[in-house]
């Protein structure tokens, strides 16, 4: 009988677009996980079969007991994944609530157990302070809510700090990655990046912007993830990026993977895009209707989108795939998934 390995991964947040390709990693590896979901997720069923699932809530300490207890003799290395997400700026106490009280309340439970001898904290790009344009984004080393955009980039930045301090002040062995956008297959929950691929594959984006991304293929970020727990070293950040691209680079590649699909056929300047933004914003309030385009996600697309992830690349081995092969194996997910309506197409290897 082949015996058990005496280390166990943790990992929140694995009904997640991430948390899930990081559990299918660690499994590529034969390693045992045990997984944090929430009492009653749905998306629980996405969680690979072979992970250990333990319900608990980040906002409540006592319900993380179990998820951290462990026979005697193993050990437990924890990948923090879990966070909520909004692409909304306004302030969101519940977004404070997750992502920096519940970062405060693993912190807490990993000084409670000696058996968990390293974090990995999945932080974000839109934590670290935006330098203007032609400037690369590095590393940085403390994080102030106050000089970043929206409150979950804010909500990154108090809860990176957190484990910073909890590393220099306490002893805590952490380190801290800092993915930036994700693209990839098996999205289920269909995040911001995936439905607008879906947008443009069924040609309901009747017109584009004249801006950029940073986006990382879920399955390479994931594998970041797991090369941080192996060689992150302590007290250290790593920036998880890709290549700039634009929005037009991205509908040109999907045009040749997917040539039945219908991308818009002009792209806004950014001016031009504030402008509308702000009016169907201004629109929006009275109609209580959700804005169609909003001076925020505007904005994502006019920033700085230059990351510097060399140090990723060279301290853990962290690699990127061309855009192209990421945006061939989403539309075959998306089409055997059945989210694309109407779409007729052989993608070509």
């Amino acid at each position: 009988m082949k015996k058990m390995k005496e280390k166990i991964y943790l990992i929140t947040g694995a009904a997640g677009f991430l948390g899930n390709h990081i559990c299918s990693e660690l499994l590529k590896r034969g390693e045992n996980i045990r997984a944090l979901v929430l009492p009653g997720d749905k998306s629980i069923k996405y969680v690979p079969k072979d992970v250990e699932i333990i319900e608990g809530n980040l906002c409540d300490k006592e319900s993380l007991q179990q998820f951290f207890d462990v026979p005697a003799g193993y050990t437990t290395v924890l990948i923090h994944c879990a966070s909520m997400i909004s692409v909304d700026p306004d302030f969101n106490q519940k977004i404070i609530d997750v992502n920096v009280g519940g970062t405060y309340n693993i912190i807490d439970m990993c000084f409670e157990h000696h058996e968990c001898k390293k974090i990995v904290y999945v932080s974000s790009t839109g934590a670290i302070p935006e330098p203007p344009k032609g400037k690369k984004i590095q590393e940085v080393y403390h994080f102030d809510a106050d000089k970043v955009i929206g409150c979950y980039s804010q909500s990154k930045a108090l809860a990176t700090q957190a484990i910073l301090d909890a590393v220099n002040k306490k002893g805590l062995n952490a380190c801290v990655v800092h993915p930036s956008g994700i693209l990839g297959p098996e999205d289920y929950a269909i995040s911001e990046s995936t439905g607008s691929i879906i947008s443009i594959l069924n040609g309901e984006m009747p017109a584009g912007i004249q801006g950029s991304f940073n986006l990382c293929d879920v399955r390479d970020l994931a594998h970041g993830c797991v090369m941080a727990a192996d060689k992150g070293r302590s007290g250290e950040c790593y920036i998880l990026g890709n290549k700039e691209v634009t929005l037009k680079e991205i509908c040109k590649m999907m045009k040749q993977t997917a040539p039945d699909c219908k991308p818009p056929k002009f792209f806004l300047p950014i001016g031009i895009a504030y402008k509308l933004a702000a009016a169907m914003e201004k629109r929006a309030k009275k109609t209580g209707k959700k804005p169609v385009m909003t001076t925020f996600a505007v904005y994502n697309l006019a920033r700085n989108n230059c990351f510097d992830y060399t140090k990723a690349e060279r301290e853990l081995g962290y690699k990127t795939r061309p855009y192209a092969d990421t945006l061939r194996d989403e539309v075959e997910w998306l089409r055997a998934a059945g989210k694309i309506k109407n779409f007729k197409h052989e993608v070509e290897k």
